[in-house]
């Protein structure tokens, strides 16, 4: 019988290892574009509880210290390479809370 590998991620937090299952991802939404190809609208970053949403990914753990340690050294806005405004940290803080 084959043993099924577990796909495994770094949290941006903390540094450490952890099945994808158990981390919460932050997703950047791909840009919208024109005909032209133009960008039109800029993408959003968002948390993913579902890990299912298209765009570029960074991983968190569930606590909120995590989160606090990623946005202090700013390692998910360096993952997703844009600039992320106070009030979606504030907003992904909330809904951490909230599990």
């Amino acid at each position: 019988m084959k043993v099924k590998k577990v796909p495994m991620r770094k949290c941006s937090g903390c540094g450490e290892m952890f099945p994808k299952k158990e981390l919460v991802r932050v997703v950047r939404t791909p840009d919208k574009k024109d005909e032209q190809g133009n960008v039109v609208e800029k993408g959003t970053v968002v948390l993913d509880l579902t890990s299912k949403k298209a765009g570029r990914g960074a991983y968190v753990c569930k606590k909120a210290e995590c989160l606090k340690k990623a946005r202090k050294a700013r390692r998910i806005e360096r993952s997703l390479s844009t600039k992320i405004p106070d009030e979606v940290y504030d907003a992904m803080e909330r809904e951490l809370a909230d599990e």
